[in-house]
């Protein structure tokens, strides 16, 4: 396949990918007022640690700390992130959350730059943080504070995935992290979720958000990495924010106005625009992205 087919089907596939964890983060928003956040991490959790332990859990003879304690962070980070996000969902709505929570890798892009463009990007971005602010209102600063978490968390999660990435063969160490998180989740979701009051529709979605929020963009990302830059990866992410309103508005019932339309539009633009013009060579470590945002 010729170089361009490749990244346009790649492209393609990572829109699915951001189309299913957004869907997935949707999910969430309606089963949250029902089960609880710690319950839809939870289930989140265990239809990723199904999906990948079968092929891609450790061997017993690299189970010792040394080899493994960045796992194990990243694992801890990704907890605090699908923790602190979901929360966000319920109290900001899909879009707000979203929007906030991408401010995390975007810093993470630019931070310590020089450049002239990188600095105008942060202040458009800003900006269109303060439109989306304003137009929504009154926002819930616990909320807010929960989505800025969120964003920091999301930023540890990618240093710690290069650095998993390079460490350990294939997806281990997101099979470590996965069944750290687990562990965490899972006794919690046992011990608060109401199960007298669960239906089986609930159920049901929970398990769809699991499929939705993990399987599929795990085994569509296997896909892309192998065909994408992991600069064209990190502008298509960009994205994001975008798809997360419209999942929000079409599924959550969410409003938007014209301003807020705007402000999003100006995060994302500011991003790919922050992106697009970085000179950095594309022949870095593709890493497996995090699943979130979202997470």
């Amino acid at each position: 396949m010729s170089a361009p087919r490749r990244l346009w089907s790649g492209s393609v596939v990572q829109l699915g990918s951001l189309i299913s964890v957004n869907f997935g983060s949707a999910v969430a928003g309606l089963l949250i007022p029902a089960v609880g956040v710690v319950p839809v991490v939870a289930a989140r959790q265990l239809v990723t640690v199904a999906t990948l332990v079968p092929f891609w859990r450790p061997t017993r003879a690299g189970l010792s700390w040394r080899r493994l304690w960045p796992a194990v962070v990243l694992g801890l980070a990704l907890v605090g992130m699908n923790l602190t996000f979901y929360l966000a969902v319920h109290l900001l709505g899909l879009g707000i959350a979203a929007v906030l929570e991408y401010l995390g890798p975007f810093a993470l892009a630019v931070l310590g730059s020089r450049r002239l463009v990188d600095g105008l990007c942060a202040v458009a971005a800003a900006a269109g943080v303060v439109l989306l602010s304003e137009a929504s209102g009154h926002l819930n600063p616990l909320g807010v504070v929960c989505a800025l978490l969120a964003a920091a968390f999301w930023a540890a999660y990618i240093l710690f995935s290069r650095r998993v990435a390079l460490a350990l063969p294939g997806l281990e160490g997101i099979t470590v992290a996965s069944i750290v998180t687990t562990v965490l989740s899972v006794p919690v979701a046992l011990a608060t979720i109401a199960w007298q009051q669960v239906s089986v529709r609930e159920w049901l979605l929970l398990l769809a958000l699991g499929v939705l929020s993990s399987a599929v963009p795990y085994s569509l990302d296997a896909f892309v990495l192998r065909r994408l830059t992991p600069r064209i990866y990190a502008v298509v992410t960009a994205f994001g924010p975008a798809v997360a309103a419209v999942f929000g508005w079409l599924v959550l019932h969410e409003r938007f106005t014209l301003s807020m339309i705007a402000g999003i539009a100006l995060v994302v633009a500011s991003a790919s625009v922050a992106i697009l013009s970085h000179r950095e060579p594309d022949s870095q470590p593709r890493t497996m992205p995090q699943q979130a945002g979202p997470a």
